[in-house]
């Protein structure tokens, strides 16, 4: 059986003599900006749930067919190069295409065939070209982030680099943080001016009075539901169940769900909420506020997840409506490329074909291919 749906949490104007006020405005926007997060995370977490399932199902597949085929594909043309027919003009086209193909396929996965047929054909060394590239990412970084990664990385990968910078740079902002509480706690026990002493106990005033708002929210919610106050008990566990809610809202700081569990147990109506008085709606509007920042950041969060979880560049663009739909042009690319090379390979048989194939890359500039 579905939950019903939430009772909207909103003030009303329609029975109100006066326009709704500027807070009263406010409040309704928040409640309306909250809704749309919330419903943007339960998209995110289904449509990432149909992600995954699509993506460990038939994408890895997928790629590790189009890697044994460009592999067959390099080691066939590899195998064709010395062959008579082709012109030193073309060898030399050939040859730079196979090392070009080689290395986008080392990169990936660790050859030793591979390794020798792009050595070959790119007169250097594979290892010695990545252990060069490594230490200018290694030197760059460092650079960058004045930070000393240390001397025993030695053979290390690309990924064991940056688990190092990272936590060095864990570790340096834990050592700033313990540095700016120590600032802190120096200037608090110097003497503070009465004009410092005055703003430091209005914040304090403003947060406590935040806190009791909230707090006076969740003691109406929890009198009534009180589980033990209960005799019956299918009753009880139902209040049980929504105490649960309520203590999980109230932890979170999550006003506009207490708001909605009031609706919902019917203990404030419409009237009561266009009802407000002022000072409780400026408290209500700076914690609704507040719970919209979280959000964005959690949904932040949760695209950059994403992004680092399946390879994308930091700044790409992702929407639960556009992820699957993204992996399925991929996955399609994927298979039309499959095609192609097959046909490729049996075509390469013929070092005519091959003769004709260079030409079409040196028409359409061979760093296309």
């Amino acid at each position: 059986m579905n939950k019903p749906p939430l009772r909207s949490v909103s003030i009303a104007d329609a029975s109100q003599d006066a326009p709704l006020s500027q807070a009263q405005k406010k409040f309704n926007d928040l409640i309306k900006q909250i809704g749309k997060r919330r419903a943007g995370l339960q998209e995110w977490e289904s449509a990432t749930a149909d992600f995954q399932k699509k993506y460990l199902a038939q994408f890895p597949p997928l790629d590790r067919e189009l890697q044994e085929l460009n592999g067959r594909l390099v080691r066939r043309l590899h195998e064709a190069w010395p062959q008579k027919g082709l012109t030193k003009g073309e060898r030399g086209m050939l040859s730079e295409l196979i090392a070009d193909m080689a290395h986008r396929l080392l990169v990936k996965n660790d050859d030793p065939e591979l390794k020798l047929i792009y050595n070959q054909h790119s007169a250097s060394d594979y290892d010695l070209e990545a252990d060069a590239d490594l230490n200018e990412v290694r030197e760059v970084i460092e650079d960058m982030l004045d930070i000393d990664l240390g001397d025993d990385l030695g053979s290390a990968t690309p990924e064991e680099i940056m688990q190092r910078m990272e936590a060095l740079l864990e570790e340096r902002e834990r050592e700033q943080l313990a540095a700016e509480q120590a600032r802190e706690e120096r200037r608090a026990s110097r003497k503070k001016s009465p004009r410092q002493r005055a703003a430091e106990v209005k914040r304090e005033t403003e947060r406590t009075e935040l806190s009791q708002s909230i707090r006076a929210v969740y003691r109406k919610l929890a009198s009534a539901l009180h589980p033990d106050r209960e005799p019956d008990a299918t009753e009880r566990e139902r209040k049980t169940l929504l105490m649960q809610q309520v203590n999980q809202a109230y932890e979170k700081n999550d006003l506009l769900r207490l708001l909605e569990l009031q609706l919902e147990l019917e203990h404030i109506d419409q009237a009561a909420l266009n009802d407000i008085s002022a000072e409780r709606l400026k408290h209500y509007n700076q914690i609704l506020k507040e719970q919209l920042a979280e959000l964005d950041q959690e949904i932040f969060h949760v695209e950059q997840h994403f992004r680092q979880t399946y390879g994308l560049p930091p700044f790409a663009r992702v929407s639960p409506k556009s992820v699957v739909r993204d992996l399925n042009k991929e996955m399609t690319w994927m298979r039309e490329d499959g095609k192609a090379l097959r046909s490729m390979l049996a075509d390469f048989e013929d070092v005519q074909q091959i003769k004709v194939w260079l030409k079409q890359q040196r028409l359409r500039g061979m760093g296309e291919f």
